[in-house]
């Protein structure tokens, strides 16, 4: 019998790092030197050691691939939406891995005419992306944007949607999007740093224009991010400024693309706001004056700076805004209360009281859909849980007629959403704090504490984890598998508070809770004390570092994807791509007291001499979110001092980046790699 292969042990290369007098060790700090030999020998022993020690699982990797793809339908189309007097429909062919754009006009029964064929546009490339288009308010030429390398650099092209021509303007380096001016000659755009790739200056292009384009506005402050847009009222061009706590804006008319942009109400740290513009009012959705759960204020297009804001919609503290909606007859608040979404309809004309939409689950998902029209009485939106498929619906606000446009097919026979229990239940920190968890299971699922569970969570940037339905995830739910979701403090699920209280100095919360979170799922019978495994990745993966670190015992296994873990080093390096941006959320590694903290729990810096889990790592060599070396190193550094004989896989996918692989199946062949793993450890059978 062949013996298998050994586990890849790094070099080891003395180096200090010094820092407000205190020094750390790193002697994996050579893995930053991209592209060098060194370094890919290193990401390809790691590779050639995962496929030896996978060899095993392959076939069912396949078979789990084939049942996920099975149950997609793959020749498969959007419910049109109408823009502009056309309607745009997104479709999907038999057996191809992207997208088709195309349109019609005025009715659905006109010829269709294609905008773009991302199969053809993909061919040649091993990583392909469509970014976006925009589509000249004439609609006679339209900006796309594109990324081949996986590295969120998008290229800007024109076609002329009359003559199917690319035209010869060419923009690199931007963030994929763009904003047309009201003559379809000039629209704006966002250009990255080549270095940090934070988005950094708006320029002005022309169609056809020779030469540089011209710079509008530079944001110099490299702890924000810059960006354009123009208003639903198509009325203004927007450029916007912000960082993780503000927010400030710049207008002028789209009429007058060579106006200089004029600042809405200059920026001052910890304002934040949004912008929707209505007849000759603005309408803004801001914390101002103390109202953490936002609220919403309304100011003159004439006078538009904080002095001259008076408040719309009051705040409410049990009740977080989300967004605010603007239609010519009516507006819609995208809200969430107690953690459930809540959408609510409120006619301009006050003599008819608003209402909420209905929604009876115990825990779903709910949102505004798309809705570029301004003069419609209907409302597109879309609504699912953790057992019901997508659905997409048109309200009619003047009837209160809901009519069901389109749920996702799940092409399984077996599959019958009343089978598939979905709950809300909630778990007790260790500092007293209710943490609530989103469960779903197929109903003959013992809970007594025999069954193997996957717990998610993520918990940063005030970003929600929402309880939403996936075909996928189905692979497990039919091998006996709990499914749950841990809505931890740093994300947003019960409101800002929840986001505050899971940040800088109190990021450990976010780690305690998902411990606790586990401990509880055991104890109520929903996990297997031995049959516990953990999911989370990017911020999510610093999650499971640091779980890893303060209470290995609890998991059988952990796949940590993307894993932003070396938090330490990273912050303090300003010419990584989101670093300075970044301050207000992990805090400024300069100041002695937040470089302590995070010290406290990088996982990277943390990892000791102990019992860790089985451990599955994957990362994109191109990934421009978190650099490929922050797995590596801490995979080397796990093989070094771990105690245990569990197994420590790490796979780098070599043409990808952050978001994994492109095209629709070849993504679902990474998510079999993931499950593989966690069936393979759990007492179910690889069938």
């Amino acid at each position: 019998m062949q013996e298998k292969q050994q586990a890849p042990i790094a070099l080891k290369k003395a180096h200090t790092l010094h820092h407000l007098n205190h020094k750390r060790q790193d002697p994996y700090f050579w893995m930053n030197q991209r592209d060098s030999p060194e370094v890919l020998e290193y990401l390809e022993a790691e590779n050639r050691y995962y496929e030896s020690q996978t060899a095993h699982t392959k076939a069912f990797e396949s078979q789990l691939f084939e049942e996920m793809k099975a149950r997609i339908k793959e020749d498969d189309s959007s419910v049109p939406y109408k823009h502009n007097g056309y309607w745009y429909i997104t479709k999907f062919e038999l057996g191809k891995e992207y997208p088709i754009y195309t349109r019609r006009k005025e009715s659905l029964e006109t010829p269709e005419e294609l905008l773009f064929d991302c199969n053809i546009m993909a061919q040649g490339h091993d990583y392909f992306n469509l970014g976006g288009f925009s589509v000249s308010p004439d609609n006679r030429y339209c900006v796309f944007s594109t990324d081949k390398v996986s590295r969120r650099q998008y290229v800007l092209q024109i076609k002329n949607l009359q003559t199917g021509e690319i035209l010869q303007d060419h923009i690199e380096n931007t963030t994929g999007s763009a904003s047309w001016a009201a003559d379809s000659h000039t629209f704006f755009y966002t250009l990255k740093n080549p270095t940090t790739l934070r988005s950094e200056a708006i320029f002005r292009h022309e169609l056809g224009q020779q030469g540089p384009d011209t710079e509008i506005y530079k944001e110099t402050d490299e702890t924000f991010n810059t960006y354009v847009f123009k208003t639903k009222s198509k009325k203004y061009i927007v450029i916007g400024s912000s960082s993780t706590l503000t927010t400030e804006y710049q207008i002028f008319p789209a009429d007058t693309p060579f106006a200089s942009p004029k600042i809405f109400s200059k920026r001052e740290r910890g304002l934040e706001y949004d912008l929707n513009h209505y007849e000759d009012h603005f309408y803004i959705l801001t914390n101002k004056d103390g109202a953490t759960n936002f609220k919403v204020m309304r100011a003159h297009e004439t006078s538009t700076e904080q002095s001259h804001w008076e408040e719309f919609i009051p705040h409410r503290p049990e009740v977080l805004v989300e967004d605010i909606s603007i239609f010519k007859d009516f507006y819609v608040l995208s809200e969430r209360s107690h953690g459930l979404t809540r959408i609510f309809i409120q006619p301009w004309d006050a003599k008819n009281g608003g209402h909420y939409l209905p929604f009876n689950s115990e825990t779903y998902t709910a949102y505004v859909g798309t809705n570029p029209e301004f003069d419609t009485h209907l409302l597109r939106f879309g609504y699912n849980s953790l057992s019901t498929p997508a659905s997409v619906y048109d309200y009619d606000v003047q009837t209160r007629e809901k009519i069901l446009l389109k749920q996702q097919e799940v092409l399984d026979p077996s599959f019958n959403e009343r089978d598939y229990i979905s709950k809300r239940i909630w778990a007790t920190a260790e500092d007293g704090i209710q943490v609530p968890i989103s469960l779903v299971y197929h109903k003959d699922t013992p809970i007594d504490g025999s069954s193997p569970l996957l717990q998610y969570g993520y918990g940063s940037y005030g970003h929600t984890s929402d309880p939403y339905f996936s075909t996928v995830r189905l692979s497990l739910l039919q091998r006996g598998f709990v499914y749950a979701i841990a809505h931890i403090r740093g994300g947003e699920y019960l409101g800002r508070p929840w986001y505050d209280s899971g940040k800088l100095l109190e990021k450990r919360n976010t780690f305690t809770d998902f411990i606790a979170c586990s401990k509880h799922l055991i104890a109520q019978g929903y996990a297997a004390k031995d049959g516990l495994f953990a999911y989370g990745g990017s911020a999510g993966g610093l999650l499971m570092g640091a779980v890893m670190n303060m209470a290995p015992e609890l998991y059988k296994g952990v796949i940590a994807s993307v894993p932003f873990v070396d938090v330490v080093t990273t912050m303090l390096d300003e010419s990584i791509p989101l670093t300075t941006g970044e301050y207000d959320e992990w805090g400024n590694p300069n100041e002695k007291e937040f470089y302590e903290y995070m010290l406290s729990y990088s996982p990277y810096d943390n990892v000791v001499a102990q019992d860790y889990p089985n451990t599955l790592v994957i990362t994109g060599y191109h990934d421009s979110q978190v650099q490929y070396w922050e797995p590596a190193k801490w995979v080397a550094k796990l093989r070094d001092l771990k105690t245990d004989n569990n197994r420590l896989l790490f796979y780098t996918n070599m043409e990808a980046g952050h978001s994994g692989a492109s095209g629709r199946f070849e993504s679902l062949k990474e998510i079999a790699k993931e499950y593989a793993f966690i069936i393979d450890l759990s007492d179910k059978s690889l069938e």
